[in-house]
């Protein structure tokens, strides 16, 4: 089944330009209901809630677009080094330090969250640079959660980029599949400030944030385990 599946997406992919960015696409919608991409959730219904303080969906809409653009850009810069040298991003996302990076980044922001210490970017409020610099930069680091349930669909994606050695094409294709893939993550982000809009945000709002803080920690203690479990 998996081969078939492979062989249908290198004959589309090899059909025309179009075609391969609409496979892209729809390939990385598919893979946004990977086990991977789970975690990604909480993440962005905390970060896009706790700055979208009056709960507009615009202002959500735009926050977890930054936040999904952040994961497509480091898709994006990976299908450019394929294209370049041939590297699959699973020859990376399979690295037992990636995970070490990006599991003790999710557990300082999950510190931040519960106040052990203060971080500007993360602090609830009016929307500012700040905030957009900070999603954005979670979104990069979130760009390798995904890796190692996005397969099939990436590792053909990413054969394809190498065989053409096109940097652009395979830095668009890979933009591209990241945004299918952040639909879901838009969707969540769009509707998680309506919590904030609930009348006397007092200390169950503060609970939430705590609760969100802990769930942080025990996602990057997640990934922690995965890294042990590479490295046996």
């Amino acid at each position: 089944m998996e081969e078939w599946v492979n062989n249908s997406l290198e004959a589309y992919l090899k059909a025309s330009v179009f075609m391969s960015f609409v496979v892209a696409f729809l390939g990385g919608v598919l893979a946004s209901f990977t086990p991977c991409v789970y975690p990604m959730i909480p993440i962005t219904a905390g970060f896009v809630g706790s700055r979208n303080v009056g709960g507009s969906r615009f202002t959500g809409f735009v926050l977890s677009s930054v936040y999904v653009v952040g994961i497509a850009v480091t898709y994006a810069a990976l299908g450019m080094v394929a294209a370049l040298t041939g590297r699959f991003f699973g020859e990376i996302s399979s690295n037992p330090w990636v995970f070490f990076v990006v599991a003790n980044i999710i557990i300082l922001l999950g510190l931040g969250m519960l106040e052990v210490f203060e971080i500007p970017m993360m602090s609830p409020g009016e929307v500012n640079a700040g905030g957009f610099i900070g999603i954005f930069l979670m979104g990069i680091v979130s760009g390798f959660m995904a890796g190692p349930c996005t397969a099939p669909v990436l590792g053909v994606l990413l054969a394809y980029v190498t065989t053409t050695q096109d940097v652009f094409l395979g830095a668009s294709l890979l933009f591209v599949f990241a945004f299918g893939m952040g639909l879901l993550l838009i969707a969540v982000g769009t509707f998680s400030g309506l919590v904030t809009a609930l009348p006397s945000s007092g200390d169950w709002m503060i609970k939430i944030k705590k609760a969100m803080g802990l769930l942080m920690i025990a996602l990057g203690e997640y990934f922690l385990i995965k890294m042990g479990q590479l490295m046996l």
